[in-house]
């Protein structure tokens, strides 16, 4: 009898990371288990092991600490893949879930299939510093948005509802309409509403220094009405390198705008959006594409786009309209980037 023909595979180390430990198991060249164990989460250690390992496929799933692992385990010469935890259902919906076996399944799929981990981009440290910098600003606009509603409620529960504002003058509007009982007690909360829309305006100064400075290939892209200096600096830090993407259409995926398929047969359902993908670039660019169907939002094909898929006037309709231009705007984005054009609003009307 023939015997089959095994082809040598890398050597292979599935690394499951935890908080304090975390589980390693080493697959040799032929597949097999050759040593398995735990290693302390600090960066000594973390350090001990890689340099003690040969020349390996290190495979884990992307977390809080998979960065400064990943960099530490290439330094010492090793290749290194992080897998998107969403996409790596044979590990996160194992029914026999434990460190080991993830371990196991890890370096199993690094050394035979790695392409099915969907490995994540590894930024560089400038656009990984300008994505922290734009997660600080989400949270304390998050903040002040919990404040205001916190200080609307026991106003109301009070018998003071506070009328609708812009929130700059919402802090004006309590001190005139509230009696000094009532204010008195929400003076903890006004005093750190005050302090986090001054944090909220630092910040808004330094995304613009950033976008001036330090990537000044936002400019293009804030051609586009509805598109600031947040979204432009959000947009550039979450794809980094704009050549990732073959195809501009790719980018509407990549941030969660295009909608799932579930296809078989002669069934193939309407599904909603997948949500993949950076969820505040995302929120971003449905914002932008309400502006632009706003009552403000300038004649252009983006609007005109929007406004033949909500014609019938329905919530549903206008909802899949925001949806649709924001899918539409990122892949515009990526055109721009790539290309350096200047904007033409109505470039698709003029062509007609």
């Amino acid at each position: 009898m023939t015997q089959p023909i095994v082809t040598p595979q890398p050597r292979t180390i599935g690394f499951d990371l935890g908080t304090k430990r975390s589980a390693y198991l080493v697959l040799e060249e032929q597949g097999e288990p050759a040593a398995e164990g735990t290693v302390s989460m600090s960066r000594a250690r973390i350090v001990d092991f890689f340099a003690s390992q040969p020349a390996s496929r290190v495979v884990m799933e992307a977390s809080g600490s998979s960065r400064w692992v990943a960099r530490i385990a290439r330094e010492h010469g090793h290749e290194v893949i992080v897998g998107n935890p969403r996409r790596i259902h044979l590990v996160t919906q194992s029914y026999r879930k434990s460190d080991r076996n993830d371990a196991f399944k890890l370096a199993d799929l690094g050394q035979v299939r790695p392409r099915l981990l969907n490995p994540v981009h590894d930024r560089g440290d400038k656009a990984y510093l300008g994505q922290m910098h734009q997660r600080v600003r989400a949270q304390l606009v998050a903040t002040r948005t919990s404040l205001v509603n916190l200080i609307r409620g026991c106003a109301r529960s009070s018998g003071h509802a506070l009328p609708k504002c812009s929130t700059p003058a919402f802090l004006k509007r309590c001190t005139e309409l509230l009696p000094a009982n009532v204010r008195a007690v929400l003076t903890p909360a006004l005093d750190l509403l005050a302090a986090v829309g001054e944090q909220i305006a630092e910040c808004d100064r330094e995304t613009k220094r950033l976008g001036e400075e330090v990537f000044p290939e936002t400019k293009v892209l804030r051609q586009v009405a509805g598109v600031g200096p947040v979204l432009s600096l959000a947009y550039v830090c979450a794809i980094e390198d704009p050549k990732r993407f073959a195809d501009s259409r790719e980018v509407g995926s990549y941030f969660g705008l295009a909608p799932r398929s579930r296809q078989s047969g002669q069934y193939a359902p309407q599904m909603k959006i997948s949500k993949r993908g950076d969820p505040e670039v995302r929120k971003l660019l449905v914002s932008a594409a309400t502006y632009v169907l706003g009552p403000f939002g300038p004649d252009c094909d983006l609007r005109r786009y929007g406004e033949r898929i909500a014609a019938s006037g329905s919530q549903s309709a206008r909802a899949k309209a925001r949806i649709a231009v924001a899918r539409k705007l990122a892949v515009l984005l990526h055109r721009l980037w790539i290309s350096g054009e200047v904007y033409q609003p109505l470039r698709g009307a003029a062509a007609r």
